[in-house]
């Protein structure tokens, strides 16, 4: 067979990919092969900061892919979280169990959370290698954050618009993955794009954008949709690039080139973030640029101009758990009460009030904190799944996972993930490091039962697993808690009433202040 690989060859440690071959770590215990670090585009260093990922220098020889690349320097002030950070981050993952590079396994790739801010495809939680053992191949990767992925400057537009560097290295990684996976025992065809919080915020923004058209086949949005936010919708083309001119002013005497020359850390250092300023409005982060993200992502959903694919999404019963710096002022009902009037206007309180009730102090923080869960995730993911109904014909499936155990206290915010993945690693964001148990490990066999199934052919049932319906007029949410069922949405009424401040998609420019 001239060119091609005989049928029969067996895979080893080493493949070839477009730019050089690179060597994985051996078969573990399950057969999973891990590839680590492979260079996905060229360090975007020097000339090519804030610039447009380029495609990586092909090497000669083998090249070691045993250990993580560097994760992007992070936005988050005192980010305590481990592992190497740096400016040349462009790196990705493999887990692979095929035997063969014919097998056209389906491809899962994930894309990391942290608010576009923080973050690394290191993370424990989502090493792939379990997933991988039954039968997908699965894919992370680094891509550009904070002010290094997200800087917008009419200096910067020269070749394609700014702003949206990070969405662009996600891009890139994706066409990685059609050029590349088929000699992983991938199939380039059947890809399933996946991400949780900005990682799923990213999913819905790609699923809007026609440069990621033929990039991925379904789409799976944990707790995240368009990159909306509690201060309203992401910031427009002007706004970002009003937020980049008065950083260069500052900070380079309005020069991009001084910029270019400063060394990646004090740069970084100069704009920082924390949980008490709104990532989506507030930060370097993912804007209208009229190029990766034409417009509102949640208006080229209404218009049904988004990728007409499979969507499987949901959101966490208290999804606000990291995000209460965000809530209304709850010190008191009196408070709650006049912040929420000068939010919803005084005309909407009686249906607020019904929704989110404020009779007493305990009442009013209660609400404040559900609130927050709604604005910042919860609505937007309903909203998602709404619109792609009724504009594609394609399948839906809505989750709402509420799943509580020692393990897992509360179903926070980011405590699917370990489930998902199946490595069920301490759940440290709400404070447990309870181990897990019998239940736990079933639930994540269930989850990640469904989420492969899903990938493979776009539907998560299968015999020995709960039925889980289509999403529907009916607004059906498969509950995955300590009973999975589906379930009448819970959050319903408070997701319509939120829903009823959007106009053409978008929420209400007043809630910027």
């Amino acid at each position: 067979m001239h060119g091609s690989i005989m049928p029969s060859a067996r895979m080893g440690r080493t493949i070839r990919t477009q730019a050089g071959q690179v060597r994985g770590a051996v078969r573990d215990d399950n057969g999973v092969l891990a590839f680590r670090g492979i260079p996905y585009a060229a360090p975007p260093v020097g000339p090519l900061r804030w610039r447009a990922p380029q495609a990586p220098t092909p090497w000669s020889g083998v090249r070691d892919a045993l250990d993580f690349g560097a994760a992007s320097l992070s936005s988050l002030e005192h980010d305590a979280r481990p592992g190497p950070r740096s400016e040349d981050c462009l790196t990705l993952n493999v887990w692979t169990a095929a035997k063969a590079p014919d097998e056209k396994r389906p491809v899962m790739v994930w894309i990391h959370g942290g608010g576009f801010q923080f973050g690394s495809s290191a993370n424990l939680a989502t090493d792939g290698s379990v997933l991988a053992a039954k039968g997908v191949v699965i894919v992370s990767f680094n891509y550009r954050l904070g002010l290094f992925g997200f800087l917008a400057h009419p200096d910067l537009d020269t070749q394609a618009p700014s702003g949206n560097f990070g969405l662009q290295d996600q891009l890139a990684a994706l066409r990685w993955v059609k050029a590349n996976i088929a000699a992983f025992g991938g199939d380039p065809g059947n890809v399933t794009l996946f991400g949780e919080s900005a990682g799923a915020m990213a999913v819905g923004l790609l699923m809007a954008s026609p440069l990621a058209r033929g990039l991925f086949h379904k789409a799976i949005g944990q707790s995240g949709a368009f990159w909306d936010g509690r201060h309203g919708s992401l910031q427009g083309f002007d706004e970002a690039r009003a937020r980049g001119l008065a950083f260069v002013r500052q900070h380079g005497n309005g020069s991009i080139a001084a910029l270019r020359a400063m060394p990646a850390e004090p740069l970084n250092a100069a704009a920082p973030w924390s949980f008490a300023r709104d990532h989506v409005t507030q930060a370097f982060s993912p804007s209208i640029d009229r190029y990766v993200v034409p417009d509102v992502p949640a208006r080229r959903f209404l218009r049904g101009e988004q990728m007409h694919i499979p969507l499987l999404a949901g959101w966490n019963s208290a999804e606000e758990f990291p995000f209460m710096p965000l809530s209304l002022p709850a010190h008191s009902a009196q408070a709650f009460r006049a912040a929420a009037a000068e939010l919803f206007g005084e005309g909407r309180m009686a249906d607020f009030q019904k929704l989110y009730p404020d009779d007493t102090d305990a009442e009013a923080r209660a609400s404040a904190a559900a609130l927050t869960g709604d604005m910042v995730v919860g609505e937007q993911c309903w909203q998602a799944l709404r619109l792609h109904r009724s504009s594609t014909r394609a399948p839906v499936y809505a989750y709402h996972f509420s799943y509580t155990s020692p393990y897992t206290p509360i179903a926070s915010h980011v405590t699917e993930i370990p489930f998902v993945f199946g490595t069920l690693t301490p759940q440290r964001i709400i404070g447990s490091t309870t181990p897990p148990d019998d239940a736990d490990r079933a639930l994540a066999e269930a989850m990640m039962s469904y989420w492969v199934n899903f990938a493979t052919r776009g539907n998560p049932n299968a015999s020995g697993l709960p039925p889980w319906p289509p999403h529907d007029e009916r607004d059906l949410v498969h509950v995955l808690g300590t009973t999975i069922e589906a379930r009448p949405n819970p959050q319903a009424d408070r997701f319509a009433f939120l829903g009823s401040f959007r106009e053409d998609g978008m929420l209400p420019m007043r809630w910027r202040a």
